[in-house]
């Protein structure tokens, strides 16, 4: 049998790379579209923006079984600043690549979406000791995970009215090499250490989060392609660090003092993000990479990199 034809959005970005590589090691023939080039030049590129109805046209070709939606606007303070750019490009962008996936036939539509659609979901409960889960009520706290939840909607309704396999995979933080770009905390501690500089905390620091490796986050998306039943899939490593615990563990690995001061918080911010992963458990998905010894593969792509 020949191997399916994959379309990833987004496949130049943080995510998208590891997804890519990963594919193609498997000898999947993939497509990637986005807006920045793919830095490997053997890999087929669709350039331009995936709200051009053009460019969605080339991405989604004919023979496209499986798409992973990657690209989005993923900045929350962003969309808070500028909430019709990221209704743009995650709201009306993944509706025409579903409705071309229709039209071409495609089996398979993975979207990359967050636990930001239940920002405020938690019904007064502790956020820190409450579970975020499949059924927790959709509740978002900024433009950015309204759009997300608006997607995740769109995805339902086509796979409910069209047959599509749809799985819309709520990540939690990604992390991993090759994050030099993004503007993340993980990223800022390293190059905070590296430069010497200080990390600036939003808020008092206790704010939790899921930190999840980028190979276990590529893990995940390629099981979405294969889960029978439609609805999110909540992933992440099921234990939650808070901001200044994830500080002590970089000063640690690094061995740099990374000297650190406290800001006004962020609008829109969740208090804790804590994750219930038994149904992504139930299907196979096991994170494989503890916390500590990603950060060590990170520092040391940052010393590579940067250093």
């Amino acid at each position: 049998m020949s191997s399916p034809r994959v379309l990833v959005t987004g496949g130049s970005g943080f995510i998208g790379q590891h997804l890519v590589a990963h594919l193609r090691s498997e000898g999947v023939e993939v497509v990637v579209a986005d807006k920045v080039p793919h830095p490997d030049p053997t890999v087929p590129c669709v350039g331009g923006d995936l709200c051009d109805p053009a460019v969605v046209e080339r991405a989604v070709g004919p023979g496209t079984e499986v798409v992973y939606h990657l690209a989005a606007m993923t900045s929350v303070l962003g969309s808070v600043q500028r909430p019709q750019e990221v209704y743009e490009t995650n709201v009306a962008m993944t509706a025409a690549l579903l409705e071309r996936a229709r039209a071409v036939g495609v089996s398979h539509f993975v979207l990359a979406s967050t636990n930001a659609v239940v920002g405020g979901g938690l019904n007064g409960a502790d956020p820190a000791t409450t579970a975020i889960s499949e059924t927790t009520p959709l509740r978002p706290l900024t433009p950015y995970g309204g759009t997300k939840a608006a997607g995740e909607m769109l995805a339902s309704a086509y796979a409910g009215a069209y047959g599509m396999g749809t799985c819309a995979v709520r990540l939690t933080n990604i992390y991993g090499p090759g994050m030099g770009g993004k503007d993340s905390v993980i990223p800022r501690l390293m190059r905070a250490a590296l430069s010497g500089g200080v990390l600036s905390i939003y808020g008092d620091g206790l704010q939790k989060r899921d930190y999840l490796h980028v190979s276990d986050a590529v893990q995940a998306l390629l099981l979405a392609a294969k889960i029978p039943e439609p609805g999110p899939l909540v992933v992440g490593t099921g234990h939650s660090t808070s901001v200044l615990e994830l500080l002590e563990a970089a000063r640690q690995v690094t061995g740099r003092a990374i000297p650190a001061t406290h800001v006004d918080p962020k609008p829109g911010e969740m208090a804790a993000v804590v994750v219930d992963t038994s149904r992504a458990r139930s299907y196979g998905f096991q994170p494989t990479v503890e916390l500590r010894e990603g950060l060590a593969g990170t520092w040391a792509d940052f010393q590579a990199r940067e250093g």
